[in-house]
């Protein structure tokens, strides 16, 4: 049987708790009773995201975790959403650039259905796995490639930006969600070594909240993963440390048919896991965390040059974090007007700092948010599988808000001063343009084209 230790309440936890165990095939474990309502929340983090992918083979991570939901052994075609749901559960699955994560919320006695799906297809997917399935899911992710991305207004802007942040050959460098080339050369052994290398029980951590009995909890998990062979032929990600500043500021101009001018700019900041991560989180949130922020009171309420002003924060634990800051400008408002007050309200906050009115109301912003994530059992099931995956330990999600609590004003400005510089950020600039002037330009160039031709 799994060996584990007792819970016991930690300050500043709310009096929430958590147990940690360990089967013989390095599956970790972590548990959290709650017993408020009778539903149970499982969640399954893969230690793997885009980071770990090579060139060529960009976008494998998120196309795996769709084929995820494409049968094992013992559970058909769409057999895992028709159980889940049948059951009155709801389910997904997500793919970032450190880790895939699968979760199921459950009514409380149909916990054991949820366990036992995640551990048939962690343990039999390749049993399923086949050209069908896999021409099936890819022509799925490239259609969410053209919706989210490549069909809609800025939709190419994360993807642009990250692209400028890091450097050409670092494992940020390209989104998740894949190019459409390396989706088309994927082939069914690529997804099969994929499965073999990351798809192991000593790769993953499970965790379990809610309405549960630890016991007979953990002899379900030991019944399903326990005969489940771990693999160690999993490779380190690639070193994503980066200088702390750019050196410089990158630039990049847009003109595609968009409803509005947008400046849109990533700054390179403190990794997660670290206090400076946390204060400039703080400072973000002073500076564009909602209708209350310095960038919305200026830019849109006061100067009216803008519609829409925010500035957050993309956590990355194996890298530098992103700043992302994010306005729409009103008009026919032009770019250098907004950037030039979006820089004079950088300078003067890295001179003065936060007020303490906006260090306390920023302290309560980011305390509600954590409050939220750890108030409901799929929240807190997710936050305990992050802090198990990204820093090794479960507790710390529990205790998250203190060491944001403790960070002084002081350190807030210290962050802003050293980090949100213009020569530490990408920028991105979006000028419209209409369909009738794009379609000209593409008549131009047709007929150039044809001209060419006809000289030849």
């Amino acid at each position: 049987m799994p060996m584990g230790h007792t819970a016991t309440a930690q300050a500043g936890s709310g009096g929430l708790t958590a147990t940690e165990h360990r089967l013989a095939n390095g599956l970790r474990v972590v548990l959290s009773e709650d017993h408020l309502t009778p539903v149970a929340a499982v969640c399954l983090w893969y230690d793997v995201g885009s980071r770990h992918e090579v060139k060529g083979r960009t976008g494998l991570a998120h196309l795996f975790e769709h084929l995820m939901f494409q049968g094992s052994a013992q559970v058909k075609g769409n057999g895992h959403f028709e159980l889940v749901q049948g059951a009155g559960g709801s389910l997904n699955g997500t793919t970032s650039f450190e880790r895939t994560n699968y979760f199921e919320t459950m009514p409380a006695h149909q916990l054991e259905l949820a366990l036992w799906l995640e551990a048939d297809r962690m343990g039999s997917l390749l049993t399923a796995l086949d050209d069908e399935s896999m021409e099936n899911q890819r022509d799925v992710v490239k259609n969410e490639r053209r919706q989210r991305y490549d069909n809609v207004p800025y939709g190419t802007a994360f993807e642009k930006l990250t692209a400028l942040a890091y450097p050409e050959g670092h494992p940020y460098h390209h989104t998740p969600i894949g190019s459409m080339a390396d989706l088309d050369a994927a082939t069914l052994e690529d997804a099969r070594q994929f499965f073999r290398t990351y798809y192991a029980p000593n790769n993953a951590v499970l965790s379990v909240v809610g309405d549960i009995d630890p016991e007979q909890t953990l002899a379900w998990v030991e019944k399903y993963f326990g005969s489940i062979p771990g693999h160690d032929g999993k490779a380190a990600p690639r070193d994503g440390a980066l200088p702390e500043v750019m050196g410089g500021q990158l630039r990049e101009v847009v003109e595609e048919e968009v409803p509005a001018r947008a400046l849109m700019a990533a700054y390179r900041l403190p990794e997660d896991g670290t206090r400076a991560c946390d204060a400039v989180d703080l400072a973000l949130t002073v500076l564009g965390g909602g209708e209350s922020s310095r960038l919305y009171n200026r830019l849109v309420r006061r100067d009216r040059t803008a519609v829409a002003a925010g500035f957050g924060l993309l956590r990355l634990a194996g890298a530098p974090s992103l700043g992302w800051l994010d306005v729409k400008t009103s008009g026919d408002v032009e770019v250098p007007v907004i950037e030039a007050a979006i820089d004079e309200e950088l300078a003067r906050f890295a001179e003065q700092g936060p007020t303490a009115e906006e260090m306390e109301r920023a302290q309560a912003q980011l305390e509600r948010e954590w409050l939220d994530r750890l108030g409901t059992v799929a929240g807190r099931a997710d936050e305990l599988c992050r802090y198990a995956v990204l820093f090794g330990d479960p507790q710390l999600a529990l205790t998250a808000v203190q060491r944001v609590l403790e960070v002084t004003a002081e350190e807030v400005r210290e962050v802003a001063e050293a980090r949100l510089r213009p020569d530490n950020r990408a920028v991105l600039v979006y000028e419209p343009v209409t369909a009738e002037a794009e379609d000209t330009g593409e008549a131009a160039a047709a007929g150039t084209d044809e001209n060419e031709e006809a000289a030849k």
